[in-house]
């Protein structure tokens, strides 16, 4: 697959206010380009609201803000410092907390309410509260790279409109499992049979890499919430048990005696969660890393699943012999050091789980065997590996207007790995990815989200404050532009060329060009 690329000039942009440059994309689109926030908190989730302002969910400051677009004035609407049982790990010094990690995440996903100001003033929240190695010496994770255990919680929050506040928290589930790793972390409202529902992407807890190399991996079983989409009710049902209240009584995975929130199964770090309806018919869209190769867009749907750890992207025997992850520590199970099973054959599974399992509509950069292999090889003995191509998938949105010629019905995918928004075009019946690869708006930093305007005209992008999301995330960026930002890119004309016709020159782009350090280094700056 051609991947069709060019660069922005620069990053750089005097005021939010005024046009800071105009760039022009791969189709001959061009689009004026300001900075509307700078110096957020890595800034994780990015709403348009029914408001016409940006909702923003703060991973490390665990605020929650509108932001006007129009002026870039920032209102904090919620202040979850005081909800949060352990201490900015990220700021103090390994001589002082003996090392312990900052999370994946932090305060995550956020989903407004259809309704917001129509008698219906909820918002949903997500955001881990809890580490059980608070108050253990040292990095307080489990014996034997066993893993750091957080707990996560949804929140649902009154919006006071006259005083700009969130009020009266009520707490959906507060038993969430966390990591430093794999949380996921996006929430979204989606309807299903005419009826909305609340859905949250759970990620494996990186149970089976880097300091979670030793602890089980349950995504696989529906019974742990581990490696799941989740799916919610937006009110509690009539069920007698305070936390049933809260769980459909027709989840998949449900049954008499227990009710679950599981919607499917066998994902490994699930972070773009988007609905859309396209040729007539509404599809759950989600967007997750791969570990060597591989991220994955899938179609989501109840009762099935998704092959991690079993199979890692397409059902193509490229993973046949390896595992979902390898270390070079001797002490974890297994030919590759890792809790992850042996993968002897890809398709052997995929016939084991049956008529549930689901291949990707799109996966991004599959690695052959042999590359993969050889990559394990040198990892397994702590020789220097080739660096690997991928992506990391942040976020995922669909477009379904009309405003940008050539557009409409288009996934879009922002990057952290590259810095790059990627367009994906669907078939008529959205459920194939066609046509080439494009990448727009590519730029030394890590975008974590993607917002639209409802008339289709202007995208969103948010950016990391951090280089790195998950490992030692203590160092200062190097060479980020635009730390904590907001970026408007708004369509101005042009685009919708013709298939064959020539774009404008693009880059040349090595594949996993961008990133030369060692294999677990590079992981971990992918956020994957």
């Amino acid at each position: 697959m051609r991947a069709t690329i060019f660069l922005i000039y620069s990053l750089l942009a005097s005021s939010a206010g005024a046009w800071a440059q105009t760039v022009t994309g791969p189709q001959g689109e061009v689009f004026g380009r300001r900075v509307l926030a700078r110096q957020l908190s890595d800034p994780w989730e990015l709403t348009y609201g029914p408001d016409n302002h940006l909702w923003i969910t703060e991973a490390k400051g665990y605020r929650v803000s509108r932001l006007d677009p129009a002026t870039g004035t920032k209102t904090v609407l919620l202040d979850l410092s005081r909800e949060r049982q352990f201490p900015r790990y990220d700021k103090l010094s390994d001589s002082l907390d003996g090392g312990k990690p900052w999370p994946q995440g932090g305060l995550m996903g956020m989903a407004l309410h259809p309704q917001l100001l129509q008698g219906q003033p909820y918002v949903y929240l997500a955001y881990l509260y809890r580490f059980a190695g608070a108050d253990q010496p040292g990095k307080g994770g489990a014996p034997n790279y066993g893993g750091y255990f957080f707990t996560t919680r949804i929140v649902r929050y009154e919006y006071q409109p006259a005083a700009q506040t969130l009020t009266r928290p009520v707490v959906l589930c507060d038993t969430l499992p966390g990591s430093s790793d794999h949380n996921g972390g996006r929430l979204l409202i989606a309807p299903v049979e005419g009826k909305d529902y609340l859905f949250y992407s759970i990620g494996d807890l990186g149970a089976g890499q880097f300091d979670n190399g030793g602890r089980p991996n349950h995504a696989q079983q529906p019974t742990h919430y581990k490696g799941k989409v989740l799916r919610f009710n937006l009110a509690p049902d009539a069920d007698a048990a305070p936390a049933d209240q809260w769980l459909p009584n027709d989840n998949p995975y449900g049954g008499a005696s227990r009710q679950s929130a599981v919607w499917s199964i066998g994902h490994r770090n699930p972070q773009g969660l988007a609905y859309a309806v396209v040729g007539g018919t509404g599809h759950l869209y989600e967007s997750e890393h791969g570990p060597y190769s591989d991220d994955e867009i899938n179609i989501v749907e109840p009762g099935k699943n998704y092959g991690h750890p079993l199979i890692i992207g397409y059902n193509d025997g490229n993973y046949d012999g390896l595992a979902a992850s390898v270390s070079d520590r001797a002490t974890l199970p297994g030919p590759w050091h890792t809790t992850y099973p042996l993968i002897g054959s890809e398709s052997t599974n995929a016939r084991a789980l049956g008529a549930t399992y689901r291949d990707p509509i799109k996966t991004l950069y599959p690695n052959s065997n042999a590359f993969l292999k050889d990559f394990f090889a040198k990892t397994k003995r702590h020789a220097e590996a080739p660096e690997w191509p991928s992506e990391a998938p942040s976020s995922l949105a669909v477009y379904t207007a009309a405003a940008i010629p050539g557009w409409q019905n288009s996934l879009l995918v922002p990057t952290l790995k590259h810095g790059k928004l990627l367009r994906l075009r669907l078939d008529a019946a959205g459920t194939r990815v066609v046509g080439d690869t494009l990448t727009y708006f590519k730029a030394p930093v890590r975008y974590r989200d993607v917002a639209l305007s409802p008339d289709g005209r202007r995208l969103y992008l948010a950016t990391d404050s951090a280089s790195v999301t998950s490992g030692p995330s203590k160092e200062d960026p190097k060479g980020t532009s635009c730390k904590g930002c907001i970026l408007e890119f708004t369509y101005q004309r042009g685009g919708g060329l013709a298939p064959g016709r020539p774009a404008p020159a693009a880059a040349p782009r090595a594949a996993g060009s961008a990133d030369t350090r060692r294999p677990a280094r590079a992981a971990r700056q992918a956020g994957k």
